[in-house]
C-alpha cells in the first residue's frame, strides 16, 4: 500500500497498544486474497511479533466449525432444518435444529456447566451431554439471539459423528491442509505468544492457563498467524477455492439473527458474527480466550478485511481497530473495479438472455460469470442471481427469489417460449397468449 496509508494503520495499531496496555499485538489487511498490510507493536519474549507468531482464536475458531457443518449440508448429509436429535440422538435440547445451533438462537445456555470450561481442563462429550441433561434450554429454541459456546461443542460432535472422526481431524483434511493452513493448530506451535492479564491499576502481567478444553474445544480450542488468518478473512469474504460454494459462504453471511434490536449494528448468521458500520456489513468474528483476544472482519463489497490478534485477557477494543484499519484502507485506496474482458460462455445459454416479461413489466436476464445468470428489471422491482442446478433450471441465489427455482419452457422444437419462477410466468412479449398465463389472456387482447 502507498507508505501514506501504511503509516496510517500503523499509527492505528500503535495507538491501540499503547492506551490499552497490551503486551503484544499483531494486525493485517487483505484485500481480493492478497496480504497488503502487516504491522505489530509490543514484544514477544522480548522481540517484536510477527506474521508468523502464533495466538489463541478464542471464538474464530466457531467459523471453521461452521463450515464443516456446512459442507455436510452441500453433500446432503443433512438439512439445516433438521432438529438436533435426528444426527445427535440423546440431549436434552434435540428439538433446536442445526440452523438454529449455528446461529445461536437453539436457545441453549451460553457455558457448559460447572467450572468456566475457558480456564479448565475439559471433559469429554459424554460428560459435556451429561452436564446438559437438565436446564441446558434457557430460551424457547428460535425465539431470539443467546449466545451459546455449548452449541459449538454440540457442532463439533455432529461433524465428528458424521465424518467419523474427530472435528480437528476433518478440519485439517477438509479446511486447513486445502487452504494451506498449516500454522492452525489445538496448541500452541513453533513460536507463539503468552496470554496475559493486565493488571487493572499497575503496568503488571499475569500469565493466563491455556488447558485442552475438551468436548468444549470447537467453541475456541485453536491457535493461528497472521498469514493463516487473512488466508481466512479472504475466505469469509468468498475466496473460498474449492472448501466451499461462494454461494454457500454467501448464505453463511446472509443475516440470520440481530442481537441489538432496532438499532442493527451487529447480528449474527451461520457461523458468522455481522456488523453494519457506515452504510457497509461486515462479517467474521471476534474471539476472546483467557490472555487472548482477536477479530477478523471482511467487507464482501469491497474484497477488504482487517485482522488483529493480541495477547490479552481485556483491554483494547479489538474489533472496533479491525474496523477502523478495513476503513482506512478503502478510504485512502479504495478497490478499482476489475477490468473487464472478454470470457468464453455456453453458446447454447445464449438463446436465453435478453428481455422477458413478467405481466407488463421488462426484465432483462444476462448470463454473468459462472454459468449463472442475472434477472434483474428494467426499471424497479425484483432481481435475483441464479446458479445452474439441473437442464434447464437454475436456484436463486439472493433477493426475493433466494431459494426459487427458475425454470425454462420450450416449444416442441426446442425454441425457449418462458420461464417459470415460482408459479410467476415470463414471456419474450408482454402476456403472450401462447405460454401458460396463470388466469389465461383475455381474446380481445390489448386494445385502446
Amino acid at each position: 500500500m502507498l507508505p501514506s496509508t501504511e503509516f496510517a494503520l500503523l499509527r492505528r495499531l500503535a495507538t491501540e497498544q499503547s492506551a490499552a496496555r497490551v503486551p503484544s499485538i499483531v494486525a493485517a489487511v487483505v484485500r481480493n486474497g492478497d496480504l497488503l498490510w502487516s504491522g505489530a507493536r509490543g514484544f514477544v519474549d522480548g522481540e517484536a511479533p510477527d506474521d508468523d507468531t502464533q495466538y489463541r482464536l478464542g471464538s474464530i475458531s466457531k467459523t471453521l466449525v461452521a463450515v464443516l457443518v456446512m459442507r455436510l449440508r452441500d453433500e446432503g448429509r443433512l438439512e439445516l432444518n433438521d432438529p438436533l436429535d435426528k444426527h445427535v440422538p440423546g440431549t436434552s435440547f434435540g428439538s433446536s435444529t442445526i440452523a438454529q445451533l449455528l446461529s445461536h438462537t437453539g436457545g441453549l445456555t451460553s457455558e457448559s456447566p460447572g467450572s468456566w470450561w475457558e480456564r479448565s481442563v475439559g471433559g469429554d462429550w459424554a460428560a459435556l451431554q451429561a452436564s446438559l441433561a437438565q436446564d441446558a434450554l434457557k430460551n424457547r429454541p428460535g425465539s431470539s439471539f443467546h449466545y451459546s459456546n455449548v452449541g459449538y461443542g454440540v457442532l463439533g460432535e455432529l461433524v465428528a459423528r458424521h465424518r467419523g472422526t474427530s472435528w480437528l481431524d476433518a478440519l485439517r483434511a477438509e479446511i486447513l491442509a486445502p487452504l494451506g493452513m498449516s500454522r492452525t493448530t489445538p496448541h500452541p506451535e513453533g513460536r507463539r505468544a503468552n496470554g496475559y492479564a493486565v493488571h487493572p491499576f499497575a503496568d503488571l502481567v499475569l500469565p493466563e492457563p491455556s488447558p485442552d478444553a475438551g468436548a468444549m474445544a470447537p467453541a475456541g480450542q485453536l491457535w493461528s498467524t497472521i498469514t493463516d488468518l487473512a488466508r481466512w478473512t479472504a475466505f469469509i469474504g468468498g475466496d473460498t477455492g474449492d472448501v466451499l460454494r461462494p454461494d454457500t459462504m454467501a448464505e453463511m453471511r446472509a443475516v440470520a439473527t440481530v442481537d441489538d434490536g432496532n438499532a442493527w449494528t451487529s447480528g449474527y448468521g451461520l457461523g458468522l458474527q455481522l456488523v453494519r458500520h457506515q452504510g457497509r456489513r461486515l462479517a467474521g468474528h471476534t474471539g476472546s480466550m483467557p490472555g487472548f483476544l482477536a477479530a477478523t472482519m471482511i467487507d464482501p463489497d469491497t474484497g477488504t478485511g482487517g485482522l488483529a490478534l493480541a495477547n490479552t485477557t481485556s483491554g483494547p477494543a479489538i474489533l472496533s481497530l479491525v474496523v477502523d484499519l478495513i476503513t482506512t484502507a478503502d478510504e485512502r485506496e479504495p478497490k478499482l473495479p476489475a477490468e473487464w474482458r472478454p470470457s468464453e460462455v455456453d453458446r447454447s445459454l445464449l438463446a436465453l438472455t435478453g428481455l422477458w416479461h413478467w405481466g407488463p413489466t421488462p426484465y432483462l436476464l444476462r448470463l454473468i460469470p459462472g454459468g449463472m445468470f442475472d434477472l434483474s428489471p428494467v426499471a424497479n422491482g425484483r432481481a435475483s442471481r441464479f446458479r445452474p442446478a439441473g437442464p434447464d433450471e437454475w436456484l436463486g441465489l439472493d433477493g426475493y427469489y433466494s431459494g426459487e427455482t427458475l425454470r425454462v419452457g420450450r416449444a416442441s422444437d426446442g425454441t425457449p417460449t418462458h420461464l417459470d419462477l415460482a408459479t410467476f410466468i415470463f414471456t419474450r412479449t408482454p402476456y403472450d397468449p401462447s405460454a401458460p398465463i396463470p388466469g389465461g389472456v383475455d381474446e380481445s387482447g390489448w386494445h385502446a
